[in-house]
């Protein structure tokens, strides 16, 4: 009797536990739907939000809303005729570009030890500024939630092929240079670089240049180090000028491997440049050099004597802002950033004007393969011939002596 009086109480104790465990589950489960359909309240409060914003703002004539925006009817208005050369306008293959769909999924090149965390908040977002003209791969704003604001972050580059529009990804080995010429490179890591990012090599990648018109940067800050030069012109030599402002002013570049965009390389530009490509490259690299290269600045023009001859505008705000910015000097750009830039020495190059009495070598305003003459010695550059010899240049000079 005993025994069973305590069977039937070891059944009461579990019946009871039974029941208190199905309400205390059905309590939470309860408390977690709720807390879902706040948040999903909250979503779609906020999404509702944003649709009435899109529905109360005023669009241009001819303009707009990207989600209202007919791929088909676009393409359609523009496709390529029978006969037409399909490079023509974009200066890429647009018969394979107009196959492509705006929702169609892009190749994941990132390295395999990427573990996806955390996209930009829509806060984050709106902090940042994002320069880019190309397709955006995955998690490729992953890197602007990061916190310090002086680092300026850009994506590895994939290459998106312009005649059938095959997406290829890109070495993770690269960090942005140049010559001294100022004309950007990808330089190789060196070895020792690559044996110490083995153990991670979804680090990021201190890099002295970046290309132009892809980074990512916190808007405040850009703001503050003085945005663009707004006198460059077209394009060209704003990622040197932005580049050299970043680190000698305080700030830092950095690639990201486990954010990808992918770029069309395009053989021509599909636009305009005012007096040439030539020149306008030749007035914004030059500003950049005047700016920020101090003396330095006369390697670029050893390499690139032409550039002399090229107006290059006024300087005076960009020299006060760097001033007012407290910016460092180049020769420690070179030491500590881009210590790979071989600087030659004195046995490799000279400068000064090529003088006898008071008369100096002078271009007389005369361009490539014009004739130069003699003029009085004034000091101060520009028309008059400086000699300029390094070593590696091919380019050569012959001086006769001029009589008395």
């Amino acid at each position: 009797m005993r025994r069973k009086s305590r069977i039937l109480l070891c059944f009461a104790v579990l019946w009871v536990l039974g029941i208190a465990y199905y309400f205390y589950s059905g309590t939470t489960l309860s408390r977690k739907d709720d807390w879902s359909g706040i948040n999903s309240n909250r979503i779609q409060s906020h999404s509702n939000a944003d649709d009435k914003a899109h529905s109360l703002e005023t669009l241009p004539p001819g303009k707009v809303r990207w989600q209202d925006f007919d791929q088909d009817l676009y393409v359609g208005a523009t496709v390529v005729r029978p006969g037409q050369d399909p490079y023509a306008r974009n200066k890429f293959n647009q018969v394979e570009s107009d196959k492509l769909r705006m929702d169609r999924s892009v190749p994941d090149t990132r390295h395999d030890q990427y573990i996806l965390r955390m996209y930009c908040s829509r806060d984050a977002l709106r902090s940042h500024l994002f320069s880019y003209a190309c397709t955006v791969s995955p998690a490729s704003l992953q890197f602007c939630s990061r916190q310090d604001k002086t680092r300026v972050v850009s994506p590895i580059i994939d290459v998106i092929n312009m005649d059938n529009f095959q997406y290829v990804g890109a070495s993770a080995d690269l960090k942005g240079g140049f010559d001294w010429n100022l004309v950007f490179k990808w330089d190789y890591m060196t070895l020792e670089q690559r044996r110490a990012r083995q153990g991670n090599p979804i680090a990021p990648i201190k890099t002295p240049m970046i290309a132009g018109g892809l980074f990512v940067m916190d808007k405040n800050y850009f703001e503050e180090l003085g945005k663009y030069d707004m006198m460059m012109d077209v394009w060209g030599g704003e990622n040197l000028e932005i580049s050299f402002r970043v680190w000698q002013c305080g700030g830092s570049l950095e690639i990201i491997p486990c954010s990808r965009v992918g770029h069309v390389f395009r053989k021509q530009h599909p636009y305009t440049f005012p007096g040439g490509s030539g020149t306008v490259f030749a007035r914004n690299t030059r500003r950049a050099a005047e700016v920020w290269m101090d003396d330095f600045k006369n390697f670029y023009y050893a390499a690139v004597p032409s550039a002399r001859n090229v107006p290059y505008g006024n300087i005076q705000s960009r020299l006060e802002m760097k001033k007012r910015l407290g910016c460092k000097p180049f020769k420690w750009y070179l030491e500590n950033v881009y210590p790979e830039l071989r600087v030659p020495d004195h046995q490799d190059i000279a400068f000064g004007a090529l003088q006898q009495g008071q008369n100096c070598l002078d271009t007389l305003g005369h361009f490539a393969d014009g004739v130069v003459g003699v003029y009085e010695c004034h000091n101060a550059g520009g028309n008059q011939v400086t000699l300029d010899k390094v070593k590696h240049l091919s380019n050569t000079i012959t001086v006769h002596c001029l009589p008395d």
